[in-house]
């Protein structure tokens, strides 16, 4: 996960454009929306609920330490050892063998065997070295070359290569080059023996065959089988079955929050007939005129609140009032807010006197430059130019620890370490995770973790659920 510290120091000092004024109806909207997935403060003496887990208690720990850092003060040793027992009993909870993790026992197994780490090191490129094979022998044995050859060996042997390719027989593909080679050379087909030997040559046909004698490893499959429990595998029928559903699901959300921004709009034109036009578009694009690198900048917009000054009868050129993004789960808002931020920062390059061509869904919109200045992700906060809404049910007891931050910590080096012992059934003391506790106290590489609760709180903030918005919409007066 990002850290919330991602901008340079030349980015903050970009001078600050004064906003227009807002609506006082879509300022006091914004400001009375009940906000049902907040999370909770954590000061410096608050007390880990009690039977809420080892997650719970991490996150609380963690976050009264960066209070403590941020406050100058050297962390107690008491939230030492808390930091250590909380860890010690997440890594026991996720080895659990029925309740546990798969993905994290996939993972310890993995540090544990050899044969499951060079497994796991060449399913990495599988697919790659699955196509260039693939492509090699799509170059001599395609159907419509198979036509030219003559009847013989060679005419027999192409369709079997073929199929073997095609059926991921890598030890049957080996073969059938091996004996393609030893048939005397074709003078209807003088590149064959070249692509062959390039075949038989080629790395990509040694690891896939590497890969396929390994399957047969215990260890791996029972790696196999750990990760099956997780889901489908990548590139599966039930994969893709799984990957439709959620398009859907996300695309039934962003419906739904495009329906409450559209009855907002109507509300806003009803309440401020004579000085202003309000619209909705979706799926709004940033144009690559607009100055700025969008590396890992938020490039498209779920939905956008516009408006225009009544002052023409076809507006032409617009100001963004507020941007919104549909998430199907509260979670998801604190990995994507980093996105949303450096988002605003490519917007917010805008040039104050150009005109910028945007593409969504509704059509071509022409934004103005000195609206797209105002949108300064560096604002103390950001509510009042962005919302995520989410129609997920609101938690009875909500995560305190994201999952990314969760699962960067079980994956230290240190974590795995001590979850290896469990699962030998060796003595495992918390303390074999001491070398976790100075790292999160200074070190780069969890400096997203010891900082994940102010990120997830910020998104949580900026989460509404639709019934809210529309209420709100529906609800709130303002007085002359």
């Amino acid at each position: 996960m990002d850290s919330p510290r991602f901008l340079t120091l030349a980015e903050n000092m970009m001078p600050p454009v004064p906003r227009p004024p807002a609506s006082r109806l879509l300022q006091e909207t914004l400001r009375v929306i009940v906000r049902r997935y907040r999370l909770p403060a954590i000061t410096e003496d608050s007390a880990p609920p009690h039977n809420n887990g080892a997650s719970t208690t991490l996150a609380i720990v963690i976050e009264q330490t960066r209070l403590a850092l941020l406050h100058h003060k050297t962390p107690d040793p008491a939230l030492k050892q808390g930091f250590l027992n909380a860890l010690a009993q997440l890594i026991g909870e996720a080895m659990h063998p029925e309740l546990g993790d798969p993905v994290f026992q996939a993972l310890v197994l993995q540090h544990r065997s050899a044969p499951v780490r060079e497994h796991a090191a060449l399913a990495a490129h599988h697919k790659q070295d699955r196509r260039r094979v693939r492509t090699l022998i799509t170059r001599i044995a395609h159907p419509a070359k198979q036509q030219h050859v003559p009847a013989g060996p060679l005419q027999d042997a192409l369709p079997r290569l073929q199929a073997a390719a095609s059926a991921a027989a890598w030890v049957t593909v080996d073969t059938l080059v091996n004996h393609l080679l030893a048939l005397p050379e074709s003078e209807e087909a003088p590149s064959l023996r070249e692509v062959l030997l390039a075949l038989q040559a080629h790395p990509a046909l040694t690891r896939l065959q590497r890969l396929d004698a390994l399957d047969a490893d215990a260890c791996v499959q029972r790696y196999q089988a750990l990760l099956d429990r997780n889901g489908p595998r990548s590139g599966s029928v039930n994969a893709l079955r799984q990957g439709l559903a959620a398009q859907r699901r996300g695309a039934a959300v962003e419906a739904v929050v495009s329906e409450a921004l559209e009855v907002l709009a109507q509300r806003l034109n009803d309440a401020e007939p004579d000085t202003a036009c309000y619209r909705v578009v979706t799926s709004m694009r940033v144009p690559p005129s607009l100055p700025g690198s969008p590396e890992r900048a938020k490039t498209e917009w779920d939905s956008v609140l516009l408006q225009c000054g009544k002052n023409i009868d076809e507006p032409t050129e617009w100001d963004v009032c507020l941007l919104v993004e549909a998430k199907a789960s509260a979670d998801a808002a604190s990995s994507d807010l980093p996105r949303v931020r450096r988002g605003l920062h490519l917007l917010a390059q805008a040039d104050e006197e150009t005109v910028y061509p945007f593409k969504t869904q509704q059509g071509l919109v022409n934004l103005r430059g000195a609206s797209l200045r105002t949108l300064d992700p560096n604002r103390p906060s950001l509510a009042d130019i962005v919302l995520y809404c989410s129609n997920a049910p609101s938690d009875g007891w909500p995560r305190l620890l994201s999952a990314a931050s969760r699962m960067q910590l079980l994956s230290e080096a240190a974590s795995l370490q001590f979850a290896s012992a469990l699962a030998e059934q060796r003595v495992s003391s918390p303390d074999l995770l001491e070398p976790l506790w100075p790292l999160l106290l200074s070190s780069p590489r969890l400096s997203a973790v010891l900082h994940q609760y102010p990120l997830l709180r910020e998104a949580r903030d900026l989460m509404v659920h639709p019934d809210d918005l529309l209420a709100a919409v529906k609800n709130v007066t303002v007085n002359a």
